[in-house]
C-alpha cells in the first residue's frame, strides 16, 4: 500500500484530490466506530455542512489485490453511463472519489440517516411502513435492470490488468473440512460442522440452489439490515425513507438471493432473542423468544408484498420465486453462523436452533413460507395475481426419486 490514511493525513489527502480546500473550513474529523478488520473509516466534517466518509481497505501481503471497492465504483459508473437509471441513484450514497492505487473510496456521508439494524435494536418496533419502503426500493433496482444485456455487460468490466470470467454464484455451502479446523474453531462449534455433514439433504438442497441460480439483474449481494439506512424523520416523509450502502459485492445476480439474505437478517433478530435452556425443547425455546417471530412477521409480509407489487413480472420469470427466496434465507442463516464462528469464536444452543431453522428453510421451502410470513404462498400471490392477471402457481407433484447421485459443490 503506497499510502496509509489516518486522522492526521486525511485532510491533506482530500485537498490533494481536490475534494476540499482551506476555504472549506474543516471543523472536525473522527474515526468511525464501524472501522473493521476489512476497512478503515473516517468521517470528515467540512465547514459548508458537507460530510465525507473516507474508506480505505486493509490489505495484507498474503491477500493479493482484492479490489473490493472496485464494484462499488463500477456501480456508480453504471449510473453515470446510463442516466435512465437515475432513480436508482437516489437509493445509494454518492461516491465522489475512487483511488484504485491506494484502495480509497470517498462518498458523501448521509448524516440524516441511521442504520436500520440499530433502529430496530434500540426501539424494538417493526413498522410495516419501513418494510414496505424497503421492498419497493429493492424491487426498483431489480426491475430497472432486469434482463438488460447492456447493464450486464457493463457490470462484467474487470479491474485494470485483471479478468472477470463470470459472476460469482453465492449459493455455496461451508468450506471443505480439513484437520486444521480443530485448531481454528472452539470445541463447541464443531457440532455445527458435524450437523452439516450428518444431513445429506441439507448439502443437496444447497447444491440444487446453486444449480438453479439464475442471474438476471443487478443485485446488491450483501443486503443485511446493517447495510440499509433509515431516514431519521422516516415517519414524517413520503419517500426517500431508506438507502442502501456498501455496494462492494454488487454484481449481476439472482434477485432471490438479495431478498433471502435480507429475510435472514430479520430472522436473526428473532433467533438472537431466544430463551435457551437445556430443559426446553426447540419449539418451546422459539415460543419464549424476547422478540417473537409474530412481532416481525407483519414487516416480512409487507416487505415481500411491496416487492411483488412493484415487480410482479418476476413471478412470470420464476414461478418458484418465493420458495427460492426462503431457501436463500436458510443459506443466509448458515452464512451468519459461519461468520460468528470465524470472527467471534462462539457457538451456543441458540445458534444450534438457528441451524435447525436453516435446515427447514432449505429442505422444506414451500412449508416454510407460512413459518416466515405467517400466511401461505397462495395467500401472498392471490391478490397480486388478480391485480396483475398473473398465473396462479401450480403445486408441483412430489415424486419419489429413484436414484440420486450426490452433487457436490466447491466448498461443500
Amino acid at each position: 500500500m503506497l499510502l496509509s490514511l489516518s486522522s492526521q493525513n486525511v485532510i491533506q489527502y482530500l485537498q490533494a484530490a481536490g475534494l476540499c480546500s482551506l476555504e472549506n473550513g474543516i471543523t472536525d474529523k473522527s474515526e468511525l466506530p464501524r472501522s473493521s478488520k476489512k476497512n478503515f473509516n473516517l468521517r470528515v466534517k467540512l465547514g459548508n455542512n458537507q460530510q465525507l466518509l473516507v474508506q480505505q481497505e486493509h490489505r495484507f501481503e498474503d491477500e493479493g489485490n482484492p479490489h473490493e471497492f472496485f464494484n462499488e465504483w463500477l456501480f456508480q459508473q453504471l449510473l453515470r453511463q446510463f442516466p435512465v437509471l437515475g432513480n436508482i441513484a437516489a437509493i445509494a450514497s454518492l461516491v465522489v472519489h475512487y483511488d484504485a492505487e491506494n484502495s480509497i473510496l470517498v462518498r458523501n456521508y448521509l448524516s440524516d440517516y441511521l442504520e436500520l439494524q440499530s433502529f430496530y435494536q434500540k426501539n424494538d418496533i417493526f413498522p410495516t411502513e419501513i418494510a414496505t419502503a424497503i421492498g419497493k426500493t429493492i424491487a426498483s433496482l431489480h426491475r430497472a435492470t432486469f434482463q438488460r444485456r447492456e447493464y450486464r455487460d457493463f457490470m462484467s468490466t474487470a479491474p485494470e490488468g485483471q479478468f472477470r470470467y463470470s459472476f460469482y454464484n453465492p449459493a455455496q455451502g461451508i468450506d471443505t473440512l480439513t484437520p486444521e479446523i480443530f485448531g481454528a474453531v472452539p470445541k463447541e462449534a464443531l457440532q455445527f460442522y458435524t450437523y452439516y455433514q450428518r444431513y445429506e439433504c441439507l448439502e443437496s438442497a444447497i447444491a440444487d440452489l446453486a444449480y438453479e441460480w439464475k442471474p438476471c439483474c443487478l443485485t446488491h449481494n450483501d443486503l443485511t439490515l446493517s447495510n440499509i439506512l433509515l431516514h431519521s424523520r422516516w415517519d414524517k416523509l413520503d419517500n426517500c425513507l431508506v438507502k442502501l450502502i456498501d455496494w462492494e459485492a454488487c454484481a449481476w445476480g439472482d434477485p432471490t438471493f438479495d431478498l433471502g439474505t435480507l429475510i435472514a437478517s430479520y430472522l436473526k433478530i428473532w433467533l438472537s432473542s431466544l430463551v435457551v435452556d437445556p430443559m426446553l425443547d426447540l419449539e418451546e425455546s422459539l415460543q419464549l423468544a424476547v422478540t417473537p417471530l409474530e412481532v416481525i412477521q407483519p414487516s416480512l409480509l409487507a416487505l415481500i408484498r411491496a416487492y411483488l407489487n412493484e415487480f410482479p413480472a418476476i413471478l412470470e420469470h420464476r414461478q418458484d420465486f418465493l420458495a427460492r427466496v426462503i431457501q436463500f434465507a436458510g443459506l443466509g442463516l448458515i452464512h451468519q453462523l459461519q461468520a460468528k464462528i470465524k470472527f467471534q469464536q462462539h457457538f451456543d444452543n441458540a445458534d444450534m436452533s438457528a441451524l435447525h431453522l436453516a435446515q427447514n428453510l432449505l429442505t422444506m421451502p414451500e412449508k416454510s413460507i407460512h413459518t416466515v410470513f405467517g400466511v401461505s404462498q397462495l395467500e401472498i400471490v392471490a391478490l397480486l395475481a388478480e391485480k396483475h392477471q398473473l398465473a396462479q402457481p401450480q403445486k408441483e407433484q412430489k415424486l419419489v426419486r429413484l436414484y440420486y447421485e450426490k452433487t457436490r459443490l466447491r466448498g461443500c
